[in-house]
């Protein structure tokens, strides 16, 4: 693994190169643990300009470090309590001879920016915008086998979760116990905060559990996914409580699933992500919800739970293979629930398989 941080650092210094920048600081916690093997609290990673150092703020805080720092990684900590690891990198490049520093300015504050201008008048900061970000988006068989632990984890909390009793219980704890569920098997923590929503809050994007108690003929959609090593997955799905569904919950569940199956089959590389969204968005469109749906159908995860790519209408590039992505088709009506299926999926050619799907629990509609 520690070459696999040399060999990432190295091409970002190879980028920043032909940009005409001979060293970098990145200072965006999920970059830092990506290119050096872990993330210390308020760390910064200095490239390029002489010795390749991750820089800490002093005193050490005590705080777990995310993930396994590379050992061939010069590790500084930093003497005065408060001082800005930044400011102090920016300063150390100057002492090396840099002319020039490219900075993530998308996580820096303009405070910061100025503080570290002003502690190296010689050296010029331009701007690496999101080119870590970009190096992210292709995974290596490393991390995608984190990411299948992952989906593998959350389909047993899931699993588990669809065996219990439901009826009368709130969302809210439903929600606590599938993230209890989550670290019971192997998860660091949940992905994200977990969802569940039962009732006339079913399908609504991004909902915050609340003291509601599942009823019986209710739509319960959960959304939840695990963190393992760091990396998170996403998977979503939507059930009926009790009684054997009604017919409008039928229509609205097989239509849903066939615009998630449509996004699912386009996700191919070189198609672009625009068509993807498209593949989906017109199905659930032409069926007259349009209005109501999110801005976009899916996105990249990795180290963190959103990342590039962005599957959406105005998306601009093409998928690569060894992209994983989410694919999380719903639909949401006012007063009455509503469905969403939310699926984690590895982008492979066709002579590879196709499409791999890592969160593979069923997705009929059932009755619990």
């Amino acid at each position: 693994m520690p070459d696999v941080f040399a060999d990432r650092r190295g091409r970002l210094r190879d980028r920043c190169a032909a940009a005409g920048s001979a060293a970098a600081l990145v200072s965006r916690p999920a970059n830092v643990r990506y290119l050096a093997g872990g993330a210390p609290p308020g760390a910064v990673l200095l490239l390029g300009a002489g010795e390749d150092a991750l820089l800490c703020p002093g005193p050490p805080s005590g705080d777990p470090v995310e993930g396994r720092l590379d050992e061939a990684l010069r590790v500084a900590v930093l003497p005065a309590a408060g001082a800005d690891p930044a400011v102090a990198a920016t300063e150390r490049a100057q002492a090396a001879g840099a002319e020039t520093l490219a900075v993530e300015e998308h996580h820096l504050s303009v405070a910061r920016h100025r503080a570290m201008a002003a502690g190296a008048p010689r050296v010029r900061l331009t701007d690496l915008a999101g080119a870590v970000e970009q190096e992210r988006i292709v995974k290596d068989e490393d991390e995608i086998t984190c990411l299948r632990i992952a989906a593998e984890i959350t389909d047993q909390a899931l699993g588990e979760l669809l065996e219990s009793i439901l009826v009368g219980r709130t969302e809210r704890h439903l929600a606590l116990e599938l993230e209890r569920r989550l670290v019971d098997h192997g998860a660091d923590g949940p992905a994200f905060p977990t969802s569940v929503a039962t009732g006339p809050h079913a399908g609504r994007r991004g909902h915050r559990p609340s003291d509601r108690r599942v009823e019986e003929g209710d739509f319960l959609s959960v959304c939840l996914g695990a963190d393992y090593r760091g990396y998170r997955c996403e998977i979503g799905r939507t059930f009926v409580i009790g009684t054997s569904p009604e017919d409008w919950q039928i229509e609205l569940y097989d239509l849903v699933f066939a615009a998630q199956r449509a996004a699912r089959e386009a996700l191919v590389p070189g198609t672009a992500y625009r068509e993807v969204d498209r593949a989906a968005r017109q199905m659930l469109d032409s069926a007259g919800y349009g209005d109501g749906l999110a801005p976009l159908l899916g996105h990249g995860v990795g180290l963190e739970i959103q990342e590039d790519p962005q599957l959406a209408p105005d998306a601009m590039g093409k998928l690569d293979a060894c992209v994983p992505v989410t694919v999380e088709p719903g639909v949401h009506l006012p007063g009455r629930g509503g469905v969403r299926i939310d699926d984690t999926l590895v982008v492979r050619h066709e002579a590879d398989g196709g499409p791999e799907l890592l969160t593979i629990t069923t997705k009929e509609l059932l009755a619990l």
